[in-house]
């Protein structure tokens, strides 16, 4: 029929709604339709169990958003001198009323300026003015409504451990950030970045913090990270000039000099002082200190990327006409748990100064993203994308063309055969072209054959095709859904802290432990792992891969009441106890963290269980599922008060207890439960839903409880033992009573 409609030189025409019909039932459109529906089923509970685990709530309907510019906050430091700095998570400074025991870095987050109604996406280039025992901390934020930024400004009455924030100090048509503050002459002035008005300007306090009024401009250039010091008998300004391009952008510097900050200002003679390799610190990175008579500089490492690291230099000459630095070390110690730590990919601004008592106080902001990590997961998530599409599209169109019969008229009409078209080109063409389309005919007959989706070789060669799309659809799910890729911390009443994980095993567990230490010392909140040991010969603390220190606590018997033994080298007030052989995500753990501290009296564990009957017994959590609620939360993944559940669980009146868990070598997590109970007549437990667990031990011979029911019939003993002295559990707590569903 083609054929002749091609003769009468008329169209073929497009397939009837049959033939659409009979092409959508085919194996090449069933294919397509499966392989999408795979590939949306897949990514969706991807997203569901990875990716959703380690979003984080935005702290306000706005501010907080992923910005190309990253995720910048600021932690304080703390010592006897500017070259030995710790950060205030180990000064164990506390803070009673937002469960920070200790308070940990950062202190001051994008989080805190949008709770008070000003949402920023984030908090850098922090400066320090101190007033007596006052602290004001002046900073770059974000503004998400103009989206410059502009310069905010928080107080403290506790030397860094809290801040307030009190509102926007400077708001220009500009951009404005690195907030130089100073006082001259008992006048307060500020020296922000404003290059793109293209002047250096300074403001004067009218109404200290937070009214300014231009005083003057000091330098008509595009001057960027000013910093000013007074050394030798005259004011020194250090900048860099932001019209530089190509190497030299955040690779050059000048200095300026003059009688007062007030200017006028003359050129160094050696300016520019760099002006090659982004890796010098030629860019300042804070403010100019003295120390022991000797000035120093911070300055920016920006080699791979933007504000990398602050490298710190000693001025060892400064006149009209010379000047020389050579780098000293920082004296912060480098964070090492990546993404998962608030300064993990990069920290560029340090304000160190001396307090009335004698010692140093600082300030230094940190991002846990790179400069343009937003553009990279980005294009890597459109990518994923687009090539699972390409993949889907191309397999359905090889498919559709090997399914289909093209005719030779389709390449190329028939026409009369006549004496004078066989010596016309034309038809010589014609002929071969239909020669070609024959052949391409054939060669498409043959791979069908080859191809047919019936034959398990063939099969197996599309579900791989299907594979690779939706590993595609996962990439770009993770790409474009999961953030910055780390697993944060989550504050309470604008504030971080850090708890001790405490684990118990014995040498034959000893594969198991290096792979919790390796992946538990990642999270952001966890400060040490103490190892219970209580068999065997002990490992050293250098044999694992950890970014946090490893104590390994040796028992003199092997008794499962050492999980509680109490520690006074424990330094947190909270302690998380976990089985060796649980691995779960460091997102599930923060939130757990959380949890507890918002009641801190109680328990908060990962593994819920309902105990009831006459007599109690002891079951799994599908029974408390099926109840619809709980009473009692295993201890082998639970956080609770060092101080108050070591010692309750070490006094006198849990001796019987512990002398029956001992002989029986079971039951210690449901003593503490018990012993909770007793001691309050209101809610002790709850409950939070981790994305996954799994229990490692479940791979080799080493599991505790392998055979699960004799393990049951020891529990319900310890059960009705418990009771008979302690007295009842209390009633059940459903499950979803959280505005953040953690607990369904």
């Amino acid at each position: 029929m083609a054929g002749q409609a091609a003769r009468r030189g008329g169209a073929m025409r497009p397939p009837s709604s049959s033939m659409r019909a009979a092409l959508a039932r085919s194996p090449a459109a069933s294919f397509l339709l499966a392989a999408a529906a795979a590939a949306a089923v897949v990514g969706g509970l991807y997203f569901w169990v990875v990716v959703s685990s380690f979003r984080l709530p935005d702290s306000g309907a706005a501010g907080c958003r992923p910005d190309g510019e990253g995720s910048w906050s600021v932690g304080m430091f703390y010592g006897s001198s500017p070259l030995e700095l710790r950060p205030i998570e180990l000064e164990g400074r506390s803070n009673g009323n937002s469960s920070a025991w200790p308070v940990a870095n950062p202190v001051l987050t994008c989080a805190t300026p949008t709770e008070a109604g000003y949402p920023s996406n984030f908090v850098a280039d922090p400066f320090l003015y101190v007033e007596g025992d006052t602290l004001f901390l002046f900073f770059e934020t974000k503004t998400i409504t103009s989206m410059q930024g502009d310069i905010g400004v928080a107080r403290s009455f506790d030397k860094g451990a809290t801040w307030e924030f009190l509102g926007i100090a400077l708001d220009e048509a500009w951009h404005l950030s690195y907030p130089f503050v100073f006082k001259y002459e008992n006048e307060i002035y500020m020296m922000p970045e404003g290059n793109k008005k293209k002047e250096l300007r300074l403001y004067r306090a009218t109404k200290f913090p937070l009214e300014w009024t231009l005083e003057k401009v000091l330098v008509n250039k595009p001057l960027i990270d000013a910093s000013l010091v007074q050394f030798e008998g005259y004011w020194w300004l250090f900048a860099s000039d932001f019209t530089r391009y190509g190497t030299e952008k955040n690779a050059e510097l000048e200095i300026w000099y003059s009688n007062s900050p007030l200017g006028p200002w003359t050129e160094h003679k050696q300016n520019p002082i760099y002006k090659s390799d982004k890796s010098l610190g030629a860019r300042n990175g804070g403010r100019l200190f003295i120390f022991e008579g000797s000035l120093y500089r911070p300055g920016q490492d920006c080699s791979g990327t933007y504000g990398r690291k602050v490298k710190l230099y000693r001025v060892e000459k400064l006149t009209k006409e010379e000047y020389k630095e050579v780098p000293v070390k920082l004296g912060i110690e480098e964070p090492k748990k990546g993404r998962n730590a608030w300064n993990g990919m990069r920290y560029h601004h340090m304000d160190a100064q001396q307090l009335a008592s004698g010692g140093w106080i600082a300030v230094m902001d940190g991002d846990r993203v790179p400069s343009g990590d937003s553009t990279r997961r980005s294009l890597f998530g459109y990518i994923g994308f687009l090539l699972a599409i390409a993949l889907v599209v191309f397999v359905g169109f090889v498919k559709g063309a090997i399914s289909c019969y093209i005719p030779p008229s389709f390449w190329v009409p028939l026409t009369r055969r006549t004496e004078l078209s066989r010596i016309l080109p034309g038809h010589r063409f014609n002929q071969k072209v239909r020669r070609y389309s024959t052949n391409i005919g054939r060669y498409f007959s043959s791979t069908k054959t080859r191809l047919n989706e019936k034959t398990w070789s063939n099969m197996l060669f599309f579900w791989a095709v299907a594979l690779i799309g939706i590993v595609n659809v996962c990439i770009a799910v993770h790409f474009l859904c999961s953030g910055n890729g780390a697993e944060e911390a989550y504050t309470y009443k604008g504030q971080h802290s850090q708890f001790t994980m405490v684990t118990m095993t014995y040498e034959a567990r000893l594969w198991n432990l290096k792979l919790f230490v390796e992946h538990y010392s990642r999270c952001e909140s966890v400060r040490e792992i103490v190892v219970v040991w209580n068999k065997g010969n002990p490992p050293s603390s250098d044999a694992f891969d950890s970014t946090v220190p490893v104590r390994i606590r040796v028992e003199e018997i092997n008794s499962l009441n050492n999980r509680f033994r109490v520690d006074p080298l424990i330094k947190t007030r909270a302690v998380f106890e976990l089985d060796d052989d649980i691995m779960m995500t460091c997102s599930d753990l923060e939130k757990g963290f959380r949890v507890w501290r918002e009641h801190p009296e109680w328990m908060v564990g990962f593994y819920p269980r309902m105990i009831d009957g006459n007599p109690l017994q002891y079951r799994n959590e599908r029974y408390a599922r099926g109840k619809r609620g709980y009473n009692l939360i295993l201890t082998g993944a639970a956080f609770m008060d060092s101080e108050f559940a070591f010692k309750k669980y070490w006094s006198e009146e849990a001796r019987e207890g512990r002398d029956y868990v001992h002989k029986n070598f079971n039951c210690e997590d449901l003593l503490m439960n018990f012993l909770y109970a007793n001691a309050s007549s209101s809610r002790t437990v709850e409950y939070v839903h981790p994305a996954w667990a799994i229990d490692t031990s479940k791979l080799s011979s080493v599991a505790i409880s392998r055979n699960t029911q004799k393990h049951y019939d020891i529990r319900t003993n310890c059960l009705a033992k418990f009771s008979s002295i302690y007295g009842p559990l209390p009633q059940k707590w459903e499950f979803g009573m959280r505005e953040d569903h953690w607990d369904k």
